[in-house]
C-alpha cells in the first residue's frame, strides 16, 4: 500500500486487497477498496504515538501486529524520501502471519505443558516428577497446574519424583512445601520419592512432615495399603 504524508491510503495492490477484504468486516467495510482514502489512523488504538513514529521515521520500520484480535499481521513501513530528504509519502506492506503466530502460541503451549508432566499411575494417584531448573516462575505454573488437575479428577496421592533433583535448593524446598500444604487443602496427600540419600540430607528442613521413599515402587506400595484401609 502506498500512504500519504497524512496518513491517508492512497493506492493498494491485489495481495493488499486481498488481505484487508478478510479485515474489513472488522471495521464495518464491504469491499477493500473502501479503504482508499482512508487514514491509517483507523488501524491503531493509539494514533498519537503511531503519527509521532511515522514522521521521525528515517529507515525501514518492522514491526508485528495485532488487527482486532483477529489478525496477526507483520508491517514494514518504507519512507518515501523526496530529493531533499523530506517524507513525501509512505510505503507499507502487509504480510499475514496469523497462523503463524497461532502455531507459535500453541508451540509455547505445549512446551509449557509438557515441562510439567503428569502421569496416572493408579487409581486417583499421579506422579509428577521433578526434571531441570525451578525459577519461581515455573514453580508458581507447578504448583497451580497440580492443584487445578487434583481439583478437577478428585487425586488423592501425588506422587512426586525427585530422582531428577541433584540438589534440593531452597527454591524447591519452597515450591515442595507450598504445593504440600496447598495439596492438603483440598485433601490430596503429597508423597517424596527418588531420595538419594545426598538429597535426604536437605529434605529433612522440611516442616509438612510428608512421606518420603527411595523408590517410587516403595511410594506406590505405600499408597496403595494407605487406599486398602477404607
Amino acid at each position: 500500500m502506498i500512504a500519504d504524508t497524512s496518513y491517508n491510503i492512497t493506492w493498494m495492490n491485489s495481495e493488499a486487497c486481498r488481505l484487508l477484504t478478510e479485515v474489513a468486516p472488522l471495521y464495518g467495510i464491504d469491499d477493500c477498496e473502501e479503504f482508499i482514502g482512508k487514514n491509517m489512523d483507523i488501524f491503531h488504538k493509539v494514533p498519537e504515538h503511531q503519527r509521532k513514529m511515522m514522521n521521525e521515521l528515517k529507515d525501514v520500520h518492522r514491526a508485528r501486529i495485532n488487527i482486532r484480535g483477529e489478525f496477526v499481521t507483520d508491517i514494514v513501513v518504507t519512507p518515501i524520501l523526496n530529493e531533499e530528504s523530506r517524507i513525501d509519502g509512505y510505503i507499507i506492506m502487509l504480510m499475514d502471519v496469523t497462523t503463524q503466530a497461532e502455531e507459535q502460541e500453541r508451540a509455547k503451549k505445549m512446551i509449557k505443558e509438557l515441562s510439567i508432566p503428569m502421569l496416572h499411575v493408579w487409581d486417583r494417584t499421579i506422579a509428577l516428577p521433578l526434571i531441570g531448573q525451578f525459577d519461581k516462575t515455573r514453580s508458581d505454573q507447578l504448583v497451580a497446574t497440580v492443584l487445578t488437575e487434583c481439583a478437577n479428577k478428585s487425586i488423592e496421592y501425588v506422587l512426586v519424583d525427585l530422582s531428577g533433583i541433584t540438589e534440593f535448593e531452597n527454591q524447591i524446598r519452597y515450591q515442595i512445601q507450598m504445593m504440600t500444604d496447598s495439596l492438603n487443602l483440598i485433601g490430596t496427600s503429597c508423597i517424596l520419592v527418588g531420595i538419594s540419600p545426598k538429597l535426604a540430607m536437605s529434605i529433612v528442613q522440611l516442616e509438612s512432615g510428608t512421606p518420603t521413599f527411595s523408590s517410587a515402587y516403595s511410594g506406590l506400595q505405600y499408597i496403595m495399603e494407605k487406599q486398602n484401609e477404607y
